[in-house]
């Protein structure tokens, strides 16, 4: 029997599974961690704890479910949130926190230096991207400008996935769609590592060799399989981040597919023929040469309905606490009683890219009801996601299919209120296991056990979610717009105060 691990590093849980060659699920397994917030506008994780003792315990939990030999295992691919910061030693152990994604907006001040000295024109021409808050290469540079002594001892620079992969097979890589997100140390044009923009931020030394994301990086050592279970000398894939595995996870391969990811943040991946160069969105080569993605992200969404629980809902038994939110936003009806949410609550990723943004609700009054103000974070967030949609069109690339996937297409609410908002379809999928179902597929993919349209037999699509017309909408969303605009200025002056 050939059987393929898949293990997903999320925000806050990993999940692993185990599949067979047909796509069967033999065993799953979960784990919770949180994300550390020391500073506003800061989201890091602790690589070992977080990142890679988490693969550990769900690995072993996965072996010992499916009640399998490890030597049946034919191939490890694994996946986390990214693009993240991580600095590590010469013997490869981390020196500080991972710092995350576009959702930690740290290098702000950065991110200004660096498009005075290069121009911000010339950057999207030679990376394909603007630089923002999902861009690493100014995090690197707050490290050296703000932790001299850690930037000192950083013998490489990794991110999540690519820890993952040094720590289970002794090789530093990174996959060319992680390495996009490194601008502007990324040459498009060229699809390598380059410091000609930028010299002075890391010698290229310091950055992971690079690879295509179902390529082998490595086999399993003698050290990993002690620490994990595994078996010596099982492939390792190099890996990528979790959003696209996602998509791999729901069959989302052809130019004009969408995936669209309901998870900590709202995150979207459209397979694209030609590269899009837009500073609002983002673009990376995507998993296969020859390959483009256009993509687009917010920054609080699934992290949102958490904070929302948490602040309002503490009452409520953990087991069932968005079953009983869900049901009070569906009480109210939609357009929350003329109740508008921002959902700026970490800065906003695209299309507007303001690390400043604030979070708001507006239109209260004395009626409102806890069921009000969810359904408007609910409908806020589709919002959000309906401006990205606006940006796609704009540029003459609307999507021809949206896969939906993530843990919030158990919201009902959600979904219809974003298909409602965007006015697009959302295909559902058999199976909305996420990234690590991806994973285990790109893992079978890397050593030729599945060709790539096999996913559509692992994972086919089952039920539609159809957009209504909203006579609450019609009226709410543009106003949802100017509420941003108006309130621009103010949330800017707030963060000086």
């Amino acid at each position: 029997m050939m059987l393929f691990l898949g293990v997903d590093i999320g925000t806050f849980e990993s999940k692993g599974v185990l599949v067979d060659r047909s796509g069967q699920i033999l065993a799953q397994a979960v784990r919770k961690h949180g994300v550390i917030i020391d500073h506003p506008g800061w989201a890091e994780h602790r690589a070992d704890e977080d990142w890679w003792g988490d693969f550990v315990f769900i690995t072993k939990e996965l072996i010992g479910k499916a009640k399998i030999s490890p030597e049946e295992i034919s191939a490890i691919a694994t996946s986390a949130i990214g693009p993240c910061m991580l600095p590590v030693s010469a013997a490869g152990a981390p020196l500080r926190n991972g710092v995350l994604y576009g959702v930690d907006t740290r290098a702000s001040a950065q991110i200004a230096s660096l498009n005075a000295q290069i121009g911000e024109d010339r950057i999207l021409a030679r990376c394909g991207n603007a630089l923002t808050s999902q861009s690493v290469g100014p995090k690197i540079l707050w490290l050296k400008e703000t932790e001299p002594a850690v930037y000192a001892q950083t013998e490489m620079v990794l991110t999540s996935t690519s820890y993952l992969t040094f720590k289970l097979t002794g090789e530093n890589v990174m996959d060319h769609y992680t390495a996009a997100n490194f601008a502007p140390l990324y040459d498009l044009q060229t699809g390598a590592w380059s410091a000609d923009l930028a010299p002075d931020i890391l010698p290229l030394s310091k950055l992971p060799r690079l690879m295509w994301t179902s390529e082998i990086a490595g086999h399993v050592t003698a050290r990993a399989a002690a620490e994990t279970g595994l078996a010596v000398g099982t492939p390792v894939t190099c890996g990528t981040i979790d959003a696209a595995a996602e998509a791999v996870s729901v069959g989302v391969s052809a130019p004009g597919q969408m995936m669209m990811m309901y998870g900590s943040t709202i995150f979207m991946i459209q397979i694209v023929d030609k590269p899009i160069f837009d500073s609002r969105l983002w673009y990376a080569p995507w998993l296969y040469p020859g390959s483009h993605a256009s993509m687009a992200g917010l920054a609080t969404s699934g992290t949102l309905t958490h904070w929302f629980r948490d602040q309002f809902a503490r009452e409520l038994s953990v087991e069932d606490v968005f079953v009983h939110l869900c049901k009070e936003a569906e009480a109210s009806p939609k357009g929350a009683r003329g109740l508008l949410c921002l959902p700026y609550f970490s800065g906003e990723r695209t299309p507007i890219h303001d690390p400043l943004a604030k979070g708001a609700f507006f239109g209260l009054n004395l009626t409102h009801q806890r069921g009000d103000l969810f359904r408007s974070v609910l409908e806020g967030i589709a919002s959000g996601t309906a401006h990205v949609m606006e940006t796609y069109r704009a540029l003459g690339a609307a999507p021809l299919e949206v896969r939906a996937v993530g843990g919030g297409v158990q919201n009902a609410v959600w979904l219809q209120a974003t298909s409602d908002l965007t006015g697009i379809p959302q295909v559902l999928s058999q199976k909305s296991i996420g990234a690590s179902y991806g994973d285990a597929f790109l893992a079978a993919l890397a050593i030729g056990a599945v060709a790539t349209e096999d996913i559509a037999v692992w994972n086919p699509p089952q039920g539609h979610i159809t957009p209504q017309g909203v006579p609450a909408y019609a009226g709410q969303y543009p106003l949802w717009k100017r509420l941003y605009l108006q309130t621009r200025d103010i949330a800017h002056e707030l963060e000086g105060t």
